[in-house]
């Protein structure tokens, strides 16, 4: 698609400039909503995520307390959903750099109104992925070690660098192009308390939309664009090398690097699919959110499917066409036996009936598609349940005179309830993001409609 194929660009030319400057009015109104009034629905949900957030902090405290016996993780089965949790917010996190800077750079224009919302689910996927993993340590007040004392050798060293690295660039390309938008509610949500307009202030950095500043925001933007890329391949695939170089039937694969990295990306635009619609509905913003951006993602979102699949099959036909030894038993665990139903569940419904039903444009509409992202997501996962999980239980040398139990895994109440605070934190930091900042780009939506961009800032514009 080209640059000036979005149909707001020849709409706005054929407009009179007092329809402009309506047109740009308007939508500050729009956008700007949302931070200025919540409903009682908006209040209800924050207050459910608030309430499993501090339950799963409670479960986390019961955890410290007792140790990591709370939990249903053995000799066995040492990695579990915890584990699992952290792969699946590794992944989603690399969105911001797919929408963001994969399309940016390579000249797609419709993907403007939802940079931020891909920003800011990459942002909050990359801060709890770093909290799960000290949840998942049996003593976390020695996470500093791994920064003082880690070895370089060690994949959990690179993991530890390449996530903290990530975590900043990923906060500076949601902060860049948003100060904007920090400026423009500095200015105008006076009636908003003294609190929050310090820290509008604070933040805007002294913006004022002079050239210079646009110059140089564009310019630092552009530049992340070309880092963030090779930085969030290298996230996905660091995480994928802790498994492959721990020798386990169903890890000791070279294919995983790109394989997790193909997940990654099918996983983050279902995530961004659901935001889009979810953010459409609840703020009014069929205007700036249409169907042509689902139509473009239901494509994105078909591609990334059929990606993901080609990866799969290699990633299980070449073992299952051996079927020797522990991977043979696994792949039976995995095929026809225990694990069966989730593991056939999570290839129809999250990767091979997608594919399927989004060829079709009227599956490629808002609700329809934002459904099939929905199960996408769930699939996903449990993907990564998968990929930790029956492996775990499948060592090349099976423990000798250990309990039963230890031979099976489920996860306890406790480590389901932090997981679900998990999930819920990632979605609280997006809701309370989305009232104190617009979840639209306002610059660069009207900036693909060929406005100047030191109007923006200018209110009588």
């Amino acid at each position: 698609m080209e640059q000036d194929a979005h149909p707001g660009f020849e709409y706005h030319n054929l407009l009179t400039e007092e329809e402009k400057k309506q047109h740009r009015q308007e939508m500050r109104e729009v956008v700007l909503r949302p931070l200025r009034h919540t409903g009682i629905a908006g209040k209800l949900w924050i207050a459910f995520l608030v309430i499993v957030f501090l339950f799963g902090c409670y479960a986390y405290y019961l955890q410290l307390k007792n140790g990591l016996k709370v939990t249903a993780m053995r000799d066995y089965a040492s990695w579990g959903l915890y584990i699992s949790n952290f792969v699946f917010f590794v992944a989603i996190s690399l969105v911001g750099a797919l929408i963001s800077s994969v399309l940016r750079l390579t000249n797609f224009s419709w993907y403007r109104p939802i940079t931020r919302i891909a920003e800011i689910i990459a942002v909050s996927g990359i801060i709890f992925a770093g909290l799960i993993i000290i949840v998942d340590m049996g003593r976390p007040d020695r996470v500093l070690n791994l920064f003082t004392h880690g070895r370089i050798q060690s994949p959990i060293v690179w993991d530890v660098i390449i996530v903290s690295t990530y975590l900043v660039m990923s906060i500076l390309f949601l902060y860049f192009p948003l100060l904007p938008a920090i400026a423009y509610c500095r200015d105008t949500l006076t009636e908003k308390p003294k609190w929050q307009r310090w820290i509008y202030k604070k933040l805007a950095l002294g913006w004022t939309g002079s050239h210079t500043q646009w110059r140089l925001m564009k310019k630092s933007i552009a530049i992340i664009c070309i880092l963030i890329i090779p930085l969030a391949i290298s996230i996905h695939t660091v995480t994928a090398w802790l498994f492959a170089t721990t020798l386990r039937p169903g890890w000791d694969s070279t294919n995983f690097g790109p394989y997790f990295v193909a997940g990654a990306f099918q996983a983050g635009t279902a995530c961004v699919i659901i935001a889009m619609f979810v953010f459409r509905k609840a703020y009014n913003l069929q205007k700036y959110i249409t169907e042509v951006h689902f139509n473009q993602m239901g494509k994105l979102l078909v591609f990334l499917c059929l990606i993901y699949a080609y990866f799969n099959l290699n990633e299980y036909l070449v073992p299952a066409y051996k079927m020797r030894g522990a991977e043979g038993k696994l792949l039976n665990d995995l095929f026809t036996g225990h694990y069966a139903p989730l593991y056939w569940s999570v290839q129809v419904f999250g990767m091979a009936l997608p594919a399927v039903l989004l060829l079709w444009k009227k599956a490629r509409k808002p609700l329809p598609v934002a459904i099939i992202a929905l199960a996408v997501v769930v699939a996903a996962w449990f993907k990564r349940y998968l990929i930790v999980t029956p492996i775990m239980l499948h060592p090349y040398t099976p423990i000798q005179n250990v309990p039963a139990n230890w031979a099976v895994y489920f996860p306890t109440w406790i480590e389901i309830a932090i997981v679900s605070a998990s999930l819920a934190g990632v979605l609280l930091i997006i809701t309370v993001f989305s009232k104190f900042f617009p979840i639209v780009s306002i610059w660069e939506t009207l900036e693909n409609e060929g406005i100047e961009l030191e109007e923006m800032d200018n209110p009588e514009k």
